[in-house]
């Protein structure tokens, strides 16, 4: 079977660097999502699992209805946050190197005990809001992208379908508008 250039032109545009990071991303978050559904039954979104560990600290009933699976849930949002740091320790400095990772262009390179660090170059204030928004639209949308874009479609949910359509459109759309605007961080 002979590949269409057409086919591979646009992909070679679209992924400049390759597919391959992108395929092995996937492949983890959806062996992980398998594995927590398999384990529990529960579909893995994040922003319920981060809604879950509110259940420690405040007594609104909302939060109460995770309390009998809320440990577990605890275990995978600190994994999202040192699996985070953990990456941030060995590739992004450099300790690691992979063909599947290459550094950003912006941010800043710091080093705290010998290891180097990297900063985004966005304005706090900018991140502050973006976090408030994002936690709106969860709240509006019943849920993120992680919940439905991997759960919500992987079991052909028309909610999710609906959702993860709604959420492309928007960034899309926002990404453009910025870009034109010339809006940097």
């Amino acid at each position: 079977m002979v590949a269409d250039p057409a086919l591979l032109q646009a992909a070679a545009e679209l992924f400049p660097n390759g597919i391959g990071r992108y395929a092995v991303g996937g492949l983890l978050v959806g062996l992980g999502t398998v594995v927590i559904y398999l384990g529990t039954g529960i579909p893995a979104g994040a922003s319920t699992f981060l809604e879950s560990t509110l259940s420690y600290v405040s007594g609104q009933s909302r939060f109460q209805r995770y309390v009998a699976s809320r440990d577990w849930r605890l275990v995978f949002t600190a994994g999202i946050i040192l699996g985070g740091l953990a990456f941030a320790a060995t590739f992004q400095s450099g300790v690691v190197t992979s063909s599947l990772y290459e550094p950003g262009t912006t941010g800043q390179l710091y080093e705290v005990a010998g290891v180097t660090l990297w900063t985004t170059d966005v304005q706090p204030w900018r991140l502050f809001l973006g976090g408030i928004l994002v936690g709106i639209g969860t709240r509006v949308g019943k849920g993120c992208t992680s919940g439905h874009g991997v759960c919500g479609v992987g079991s052909a949910s028309k909610t999710s379908l609906v959702g993860v359509l709604t959420f492309l459109t928007v960034a899309i759309g926002t990404a453009q508008v910025v870009a034109a605007l010339g809006v940097s961080p």
